[in-house]
């Protein structure tokens, strides 16, 4: 499985925003400038596996939640962000992502 760069991002941020710091506490605590910072954030800049592991012990986060969602590899690692988007749209929203997940399952 390829690894989606978008979601590392989100979860890196969702992280950082859990530990109370802003972008710039966290760059200056990995050395980086907040531009490049941002860039993981957003999924537009690779992180390599050492600053990942340096991001992680700051964060108090396993580079496994960062990647896949859980501590291990899980057919559920996207649960946590599906429910995140389920709970930030209205019933009609949700009722329409069922049916599109509904129908995306039954083609297997």
């Amino acid at each position: 499985m390829a690894l989606d760069y978008t979601i590392i991002g989100q979860r890196l941020k969702k992280a950082r925003l859990n530990k109370k710091l802003t972008q710039e506490q966290l760059a200056e605590q990995i050395d980086v400038s907040i531009a490049f910072l941002s860039r993981i954030e957003r999924g537009s800049s690779h992180v390599n596996l050492k600053r990942l592991t340096q991001i992680c012990d700051i964060l108090g986060v396993t580079e496994g939640f960062i990647l896949n969602g859980t501590s291990s590899n899980s057919v559920n690692y996207l649960t946590s962000e599906f429910n995140d988007i389920l709970n930030n749209v209205s019933p009609e929203k949700q009722k329409l992502i069922y049916k599109i997940a509904k129908v995306i399952s039954e083609e297997e």
